[in-house]
């Protein structure tokens, strides 16, 4: 049974450190891999993301969702500002699912790369629109730090499948990377988004599966985030720890090891206080194959193997904010 304690706490300093091979960074793999497969939940400490620049992170969002209507609006996809181009990336509001959201993409994107890439996901927006240039450091130098640690999550998985790390450059491109930053915001919520149907718990958040490969999240000291255990079905809290971020699997990761490392059903209980969250969403480059035997053999052995943006594609269309 998953209690709060056996979500794992995980110190992984010597890996970010990339210290040369050693017992200990085995048995830091050894460790992620176990709660991927037991829990699918774990928490990171020692992950080189200081917390001086996640409570500026932090602020930067606090700042943008207090700001009025107006100026988070000029970031809104085409649905709620017709004045914009931009579809899937950028803000939403509250009366979408009850909390307010902001998609940040790949800030190396460009609007003349995303113009010539030409992809449904590649979306430039200007970010100037609604932060000052310090802000926009911060956002940016935290996608590129958060990014790198995921990565060296990801070579993690690959080495417990004994294969060369550098295989992580076949699956992420930092440009067509479909990686996400949000801000999730919840508001005093005046009631529950949904009732759990299994235990009538009222939910800020449904229930729900993430899409990409990790998903690495520093959560509100409110807490609330709840992880479900697989085999009883009952549901458990993920306890706050100010230096850790929470890490859980996601779909394509559940795909691409053939189920070993299953993405795990989560939710955020209601709560009249305002809160707020920022997960990041580690997702594979748009036309990345996603083929079943990337990890577990050499070559190919199926000739219809659909690119991630597809895969992509088909797992938003049960999140209402995405229905765009």
């Amino acid at each position: 049974m998953i209690k709060n304690k056996s979500i794992p706490t995980i110190n992984i300093s010597s890996i970010v450190k990339k210290s040369s091979e050693s017992k200990k960074n085995n048995k830091i793999i050894k460790k992620i891999e176990n709660a991927c497969i037991d829990v699918g939940f774990f928490q990171i400490t020692g992950h080189g993301i200081s917390l001086k620049k996640i409570r500026n992170l932090c602020k930067v969002g606090e700042t943008f969702f207090k700001t009025n209507k107006k100026n988070k609006s000029k970031l809104s996809p085409k649905k709620w500002n017709k004045n914009n181009k931009n579809v899937y990336r950028g803000y939403f509001p509250s009366d979408v699912n009850g909390k307010e959201g902001l998609d940040i993409g790949d800030l190396k994107v460009t609007k003349s790369f995303s113009n010539k890439i030409n992809n449904q996901y590649i979306e430039y927006i200007d970010l100037k629109k609604s932060f000052n240039k310090k802000d926009i450091k911060i956002l940016s130098d935290y996608f590129d730090r958060v990014f790198n640690l995921s990565e060296t999550l990801f070579k993690c998985i690959i080495k417990i499948y004994k294969k060369d790390p550098s295989l992580s450059k076949v699956v992420f491109s930092r440009l067509k990377t479909l990686s996400t930053l949000r801000f999730n915001y919840y508001p005093k919520q005046t009631r529950p988004v949904e009732i759990s149907k299994q235990d009538g718990v009222p939910l800020g958040c449904e229930t729900h599966v993430d899409s990409g490969i990790f998903t690495v999240l520093y959560q509100d000291k409110r807490g609330g985030l709840q992880v479900q255990n697989r085999k009883n079905k009952k549901w458990y809290n993920v306890p706050f720890n100010r230096n850790a971020l929470v890490v859980n699997t996601g779909r394509a990761l559940e795909f691409l090891s053939k189920n070993k490392f299953r993405a795990t059903n989560h939710r955020v209980l209601w709560n009249k206080k305002e809160r707020m969250s920022v997960p990041f969403f580690f997702e594979p480059s748009f036309d990345f194959k996603m083929d079943k035997h990337f990890l577990n053999n050499k070559g190919s052995r199926d000739n219809n193997v659909e690119i991630y943006e597809k895969f992509l594609n088909k797992s938003l269309k049960k999140f209402i904010e995405y229905k765009r």
